[in-house]
């Protein structure tokens, strides 16, 4: 993902629906549609209702874009695309707790000096 930085060079935490229409070179209202039709994008509202994005939902924009325009899904296809690749991350992140848990319990079972092989 890229690092977008401020004229002043630091990097910012919440962009405007303005700006990311301008990095990704689409009108506001076309973003606005994306929200009604990908669940993956969801900006957050600040108090007085307006759109802020993080750096994750500029990636989610970019991915959409790039699927519409570049590889010339239908948004239907864009949605499928982006529903499997989200599944892949849910496998993956499970498959990693999963890893995380049992070396936790491996240590615990080294601290306990139990041999799990022996049965004891």
């Amino acid at each position: 993902m890229q690092v977008v930085k401020s004229a002043a060079g630091i990097q910012k935490l919440y962009y405007s629906i303005g700006e990311i229409a301008e990095m990704v070179g689409e009108e506001t209202h076309v973003l606005r549609f994306w929200e009604t039709e990908f669940a993956q994008l969801r900006p957050r509202r600040d108090r007085a209702g307006r759109r802020i994005y993080t750096l994750e939902d500029l990636a989610v924009v970019q991915r959409i874009w790039h699927l519409v325009k570049v590889d010339k899904y239908t948004l239907e296809g864009a949605k499928q695309v982006l529903a499997r690749a989200g599944e892949g991350h849910d496998r993956a992140a499970l498959h990693k707790e999963l890893r995380r848990l049992r070396a936790f319990l491996q240590n615990i079972e080294r601290q306990l000096g139990v041999n799990s092989r022996s049965g004891t």
